[in-house]
């Protein structure tokens, strides 16, 4: 998918005059690199001393450790999977290729690739994700377990594999920022837990090539940081991959320049990521998790080599640790919100490891945790490496909740519950921001969306995301309007897309009433002007006692068609006859059932598979989708009367 010269407009229409002139310095020095780069300033008597204290690994949980050996065995087998897509070429990958397509990405000056072409790339993605060597890092914790030396010399054959196939500036490997701090923070990593292996100082420190490549990645990076409106998740990944090599690998001339404008920039992005309640800005749960793994990673380094970090720094994580404990429902899972490309700032475990739980672990390490969280059952690798070189955070005198939030104001977010334990309903109400920033890269069309979970089930879900680049049409339809839980006017959405990762009008949203503390019955109301002239308000409530949710719909204006969407989970079986629709799923070998009786002024249809146009999917990982059933009523509002839905659940 190539973008046209209106998307180039309507992107640049989304700039301040600061990052328009910065975008141009940009282009300007792109020109001036494209002759031969510069070779690395000579390094003599360079030393790792970044590394883990005695006894780090005895912390490590057998269970953990074996699932992480399985998942190196696999990798060295060649078999791993991106995205959906199985591969067994990892023996002696192909740097540029993408399975997926059978395309393989064309060499030349770096910002001359035209990566979001699929025709002449590939997809992106798949190609992109194996270079950012976390699979390496799982390979270097392997040997750090074991000793096994197979582990570490193929990681050795990998990475000079990688070097010579990736000169600096040269191929698909050099174009976007992310990448590169990513990279960056992996190859600290796999220094670190190849440690007692006796090639690696060959391989690092004594290797002209490694400095090479280390050195031009840190230099790409303090020359094009991600700017304005582009300030994201991105820049949070690249300023915490310049942060750990500069502090690990700080052998440069530049490497306290470097090391100081990160942690400036890391500080000063944390905070614009992220709102004073510690959800993410960019209100895409997938992406808070990420900059939580980058921002405690980066401050790792920063700890381990004796370098101030600055106060706040450590209180946004702070923030962001109690905020993910408070959202996530019984089975540790945070909601389903905005995009999701299933990226991660650091891996060193096998599969089958819970992210979330991994998070809540390492942050109940170094923060400690508070009574209302709730309880982590599973292990980890990275928790005890983490928290063997984070210094704990002294948060005497830190304000942090006293019981558990339900409601985020700034961030528009709600959850009701109830009741707690086996059987719980967890609800997840929209009522915030469309996205951060003036593009909204990550944002869905989806205010006052519900997504419904039943113990950990979901019911009522939010589809996802599934993809990015090269099939527009699945782009639309997972972060459209039509695609969420909630009311769409006249066939379209409440914003405006002006692409891929672009909105042009974002819908106002706002909170009326969030009542979460009562015993009885938990209220949620917003309304949003996405229809101008006309008002979508929403109710909700929850009646613990009953297991009953309400659902509310009033639209206020002129007579407009009007559709109103529930996706069902994978889960669900659906068994609709009229307005009534009765529900049936298994969870943990037990048959659970709810009744979802459907406003009666429209006429109601469901769902499964469509693909002209996409309807009734849901996406449990990026690259991956599935039927599933989607009940879709269509009609009038005519500002005369509501559309009430309501969820029994039984037994």
């Amino acid at each position: 998918m190539t973008m046209s010269a209106g998307w180039y407009l309507r992107r640049l229409s989304r700039m301040e005059p600061r990052e328009v002139g910065g975008r141009m310095g940009d282009a300007v020095r792109r020109r001036r690199w494209r002759s031969a780069p510069p070779d690395c300033p000579s390094v003599t008597g360079a030393r790792f001393t970044a590394v883990l204290p005695a006894g780090t690994l005895d912390a490590v949980p057998p269970d953990a450790a074996k699932r992480l050996i399985a998942e190196a065995d696999r990798l060295m087998d060649g078999h791993a999977e991106y995205f959906g897509v199985a591969r067994d070429d990892l023996a002696d990958p192909d740097w540029w290729y993408d399975p997926k397509t059978g395309r393989r990405a064309p060499g030349g000056y770096a910002f001359d690739v035209p990566y979001r072409d699929e025709d002449a790339v590939g997809d992106i993605k798949q190609i992109w994700e194996p270079s950012r060597h976390q699979y390496l890092t799982v390979l270097a914790a392997a040997y750090a377990i074991t000793g096994d030396e197979r582990y570490a010399e193929r990681v050795a054959e990998h990475l000079r594999s990688w070097w010579a196939a990736n000169p600096p500036l040269r191929g698909v490997h050099w174009i976007s920022g992310i990448e590169l701090g990513i990279r960056l923070l992996s190859w600290v990593w796999v220094r670190r837990l190849l440690d007692g292996w006796p090639g690696v100082a060959a391989l690092f420190e004594g290797n002209p090539v490694a400095l090479n490549q280390i050195w031009h990645h840190q230099r790409w990076l303090a020359a094009f940081p991600s700017r304005g409106s582009s300030a994201n998740n991105h820049v949070i990944a690249e300023a915490a991959g310049q942060v750990a090599a500069a502090c690990a690998f700080g052998w440069f001339p530049s490497s306290a320049r470097w090391r100081a404008d990160a942690l400036r920039s890391l500080e000063r992005n944390l905070r614009g990521n992220t709102f004073l309640s510690g959800l993410n800005r960019e209100l895409a749960s997938e992406y808070h998790g990420l900059v939580l793994e980058l921002g405690l990673a980066a401050v790792a380094e920063a700890d381990a080599a004796g370098v101030p970090v600055p106060a706040t720094v450590r209180l946004v994580l702070l923030r962001m640790t109690d905020a993910l404990a408070a959202v996530v429902d019984g089975r540790l899972r945070p909601p389903r919100q905005g995009d999701a490309d299933d990226g991660h700032g650091l891996i060193v475990d096998g599969a089958g490891t819970d992210r979330w739980a991994s998070l809540l672990a390492t942050g109940e390490a170094v923060f400690g945790r508070l009574a209302w969280w709730p309880a982590v059952t599973g292990t980890d690798v990275r928790t005890p490496l983490l928290a063997a070189l984070i210094r704990p955070y002294a948060t005497k005198g830190t304000a942090r909740p006293a019981s558990r939030p339900a409601h985020f104001a700034d961030a528009g977010m709600t959850i009701l519950r109830g009741p707690e334990g086996t059987g719980e309903i967890w609800c997840r109400c929209d009522g915030g921001p469309h996205g951060f920033l003036s593009i909204a890269a990550h944002a869905h069309a989806d205010a006052l969306s519900v997504e419904v979970r039943h113990d950990g089930v979901d019911v009522l879900a939010d589809p996802g995301t599934f993809c990015y680049h090269g099939q527009p049409e699945w782009r639309q339809y997972f972060r459209s309007t039509l695609g969420h839980n909630t009311l769409q006017l006249d066939g379209g959405d409440q914003s405006v897309s002006g692409g891929p990762f672009l909105w042009t009008r974002h819908a106002r949203s706002r909170v009326l009433v969030a009542d979460t503390s009562s015993e009885g019955v938990t209220r949620w109301c917003a309304e949003h002007d996405g229809y101008q002239p006309s008002v979508h308000r929403r109710r909700v409530d929850l009646a613990a006692a009953s297991q009953e949710l309400r659902v509310v719909d009033e639209v206020r204006g002129p007579r407009r068609p009007v559709r109103l969407a529930f996706h069902l989970g994978p889960a669900i079986a659906a068994d609709l006859v009229d307005n009534r629709a009765v529900l049936t799923w298994t969870r943990d070998g037990e048959h659970r059932s709810a009744a979802l009786d459907l406003p009666g002024q429209l006429s109601w249809r469901a769902h499964r598979g469509e693909s002209d146009p996409p309807l009734g999917w849901y996406s449990p990982g990026f690259g991956r989708k599935e039927p599933t059933t989607t009940l879709v009523g269509t009609g009038f509002a005519d500002g005369t009367e509501d559309f009430t839905t309501v969820l029994r659940f039984r037994g």
